[in-house]
């Protein structure tokens, strides 16, 4: 889903691997529609466009292939145009020119009640002057017989049509998206299981005889005698003008483009020679950073690169890392820009929590450019989440080891310079726990000071000398004085 809401023009081919794999695991098919279906209600309650067009995009071409009956993608329809907007409209237009096709041919009643409703819209509803475009331009689609539009093209109709497993989940069930199998679980029979779905994967797959794997083997052979000859003709550049080229080209990107969507998207057509991929984070953030504000702009543009692929939400963990190390060098302005954008891939998740491993709050490990970083960064956590949020992500048992650096309970000292800092800084509230540990942690018991031990053996001796002494004839009269007076009395004896 993550990865047809990237690239709606490749959608029609998601549609036809979920069509096959359907055949296999219907319960894969029925899942996934069922996740669309929610996914659009959470997007039509927000009114978030792009979370409508995505999935209703998807929805439409489930449908066209079978997957999903025409009866959701005609419920989704009659919604958006229950009460037109500008935005409603222009999704339910961008859906009929999908499933237009499919649904003349399986349903026409719906088809016609569809095309009323939009006939409607256009004579009496007050909408956009773009937007009635977009609808005569659909009745014009409708009259062609969407020869521009088929609903499934030759090269993508890859199933029998009795294979096909329909599901008939509709817009008002009681879906379950099962959530739970977001998360990893031991399966005790793990090996049979595996065992099992390599044989499914082989039956969906296809299996190549073994004439295919002998040649493919023969032509991986001379392609890889080919690269090594290519590399011993390869001359190094010791100029770092490639990589020269590479940044004005990523920054002449970011530079002209108008929104996050736009950039990223021309972002992703830049080619990246293998290694080079860590530039495209690094310049991003450097761009970031030069701002005179910041911008949220680079904030987006950082999220939806870490949400793509995991390769980039890496880069952005080790550029996080390599920026706290380093945040000395940068000018105060640069330094708010840079932990902004952190704090920013952090709120929205873009990039793990555990990236706060790094930071040890201390007097010995810290400096002033990375106390304002740190300052910067959790006001605009802050700011982004909530405390309440804050507060419980930071209390969260499988983090809590990544916060021991921020959050210190070794050293009493520590402790107690860390519920300093997020004091002054106006964020006592994540201290809390810290207080209750530096309360309840055992106190040094101090040793007797000496002076006062000398002044006790002092008082001993004073109360002796006043206590009357009986002098006899045998006993010295220095054996009956204090321990502490004995050596001085002896000496007088013997002088």
């Amino acid at each position: 889903m993550k990865a047809q809401a990237a690239s709606l023009p490749f959608t029609p081919i998601y549609a036809a691997m979920v069509a096959i794999v359907n055949t296999k695991l219907p319960q894969v098919g029925e899942l996934l529609l069922k996740r669309l279906i929610v996914q659009f209600k959470k997007g039509f309650k927000r009114n978030d466009k792009a979370v409508c067009l995505s999935a209703t995009t998807f929805i439409a071409h489930l449908c066209n292939q079978q997957v999903a009956n025409e009866v959701v993608a005609a419920q989704i329809l009659l919604l958006l145009l229950h009460k037109p907007t500008d935005d409603s409209v222009e999704i339910a237009v961008g859906l009929t020119r999908e499933v237009g096709q499919h649904l003349e041919e399986m349903n026409r009643p719906i088809a016609l009640a569809v095309f009323d409703q939009f006939r409607n819209i256009l004579h009496e509803a007050d909408i956009d002057k773009r937007v009635q475009y977009m609808i005569e331009v659909l009745f014009q689609v409708r009259k062609d017989q969407y020869k521009d539009n088929p609903a499934i093209k030759e090269e993508l109709d890859l199933v029998e049509e009795e294979d096909q497993i329909t599901h008939t989940t509709a817009l008002d069930d009681e879906i379950d998206v099962q959530d739970g199998l977001n998360i990893f679980k031991f399966d005790p029979e793990w090996e049979e299981h595996e065992a099992a779905y390599r044989t499914l994967k082989a039956e969906i797959l296809g299996e190549g005889s073994d004439d295919e794997d002998d040649e493919d083997e023969s032509d991986d052979s001379e392609d890889d005698e080919e690269k090594q000859e290519e590399k011993a003709l390869e001359i190094k550049d010791q100029s770092n003008t490639d990589l020269v080229n590479l940044r004005r080209t990523i920054y002449l990107t970011i530079m002209s483009s108008i929104d996050p969507e736009e950039c990223c998207h021309k972002l992703m057509k830049v080619t990246l020679p293998a290694g080079q991929e860590p530039e495209l984070p690094s310049m991003v953030i450097e761009c970031c950073s030069q701002e005179r504000t910041y911008s949220k702009f680079y904030g987006l543009i950082g999220e939806r690169f870490a949400k793509i692929n995991r390769l980039w939400t890496e880069l952005f963990e080790q550029s996080f890392a390599k920026y706290y190390e380093t945040i000395h060098r940068y000018e105060t302005n640069r330094l708010r820009n840079i932990a902004r954008f952190f704090g920013h891939l952090i709120s929205s998740d873009a990039i793990g929590w555990h990236v706060l491993s790094v930071v040890h709050l201390n007097e010995e490990e810290t400096t002033s450019s990375s106390r304002i970083f740190i300052k910067i960064l959790f006001q605009e956590l802050s700011e982004a989440m909530g405390m309440p949020k804050l507060q419980a992500r930071l209390r969260d048992d499988i983090l809590r080891p990544y916060f021991e650096g921020l959050f210190p309970s070794d050293n009493p000292r520590n402790t107690r310079f860390s519920i300093n800092y997020f004091t002054s800084i106006g964020m006592g509230a994540v201290t809390e726990e810290m207080r209750e540990r530096l309360q309840n942690m055992p106190k040094p018991a101090l040793p007797a000071p000496a002076a006062a031990a000398d002044e006790s053996d002092l008082d001993l001796a004073r109360e002796h000398l006043h206590e009357p002494v009986l002098l006899t004839e045998d006993v010295p009269s220095h054996e009956l004085l204090p321990e502490a007076l004995k050596a001085k009395a002896g000496k007088e004896d013997e002088v």
